[in-house]
């Protein structure tokens, strides 16, 4: 009952902590159009975004335009998941294939993905594939990494006993190597969705495929800056709802872990 009570107490605090830090954001932001800091074309009112955006929540074009970001970004996200953990295993239970891709890792993963957007628009044209091309390429190396790192962490001498008991290799992967991978998956998935929901917006508003990256393009184009300002904090409305979700999903998934449970009070 007492570690319930504190965690409960340790859970307000956060969330007044972080209702008086939102609102004071708030009110610098009302106040530095006001105060002529900056002009109200540049950097509109914050009551002015707020009203554009209860605006937007109405209008159903809007949550079309939603969902296929959201589409774009689920489909990128799963198929680079399922790639990098398929070929991550294969790579890291396989010391000679680490040593061979280590150099073309290193090499393929620093390329900014946007730096492919005219190949992947020559491909496919204004289409959902060229933004996926790009999502599932910045995803993709978030969720690899970690899985060979994972699978090579795999402890030597857990896995010579496993052998010597017999264990057949499908088990090896379940019972071994599977909980050693996991937090690092969850890590790099965590990390790739934030990174696949950049991409999917930045895409957009690139290539031109409908979705809030497009609307956040056309508002600029007509000079709405309140509109503009409006999108903006629904992308960031949606950063924080996709880490919180992954977050709470890492958590249900590595509760017996060491990392989760430490972070539990005493």
């Amino acid at each position: 009952m007492r570690v319930f009570s504190a965690r409960r107490l340790r859970a307000l605090r956060k969330a007044i902590l972080g209702v008086v830090g939102l609102t004071g954001f708030l009110v610098v932001w009302q106040l530095i159009p006001t105060l002529g800091l900056l002009n109200p074309l540049y950097l509109p009112y914050v009551t002015d975004v707020l009203a554009r955006l209860f605006e937007q929540l109405v209008d159903l074009a809007f949550w079309r335009r939603l969902g296929s970001t959201m589409t774009s970004w689920a489909i990128g996200l799963t198929v680079a998941t399922v790639a990098a953990v398929v070929l991550g295993t294969i790579v890291g239970l396989v010391p000679f294939l680490r040593r061979a891709t280590h150099t073309v890792v290193e090499f393929l993963r620093p390329i900014p993905s946007v730096a492919l957007i005219p190949l992947a628009v020559l491909m496919f044209g204004i289409q959902r594939q060229a933004a996926l091309v790009i999502i599932v390429y910045a995803s993709f190396w978030q969720v690899f990494v970690q899985v060979i790192y994972g699978v090579a962490d795999v402890d030597a001498v857990a896995r010579d006993t496993a052998r010597s008991f017999g264990l057949t290799r499908r088990e090896q992967l379940s019972h071994l190597v599977l909980p050693t991978t996991l937090p690092y998956l969850m890590t790099g998935l965590r990390l790739a969705a934030a990174v696949a929901l950049i991409l999917a917006i930045t895409a957009e508003m690139v290539i031109g495929n409908p979705g809030l990256g497009r609307m956040i393009e056309l508002s600029r184009s007509a000079g709405d800056a309140a509109g503009l300002y409006a999108l903006v904090v629904v992308t960031g409305l949606l950063g924080l709802v996709v880490n919180i979700v992954f977050r709470f999903i890492e958590r249900r998934v590595l509760s017996w872990h060491q990392s989760v449970r430490g972070e539990e009070p005493l």
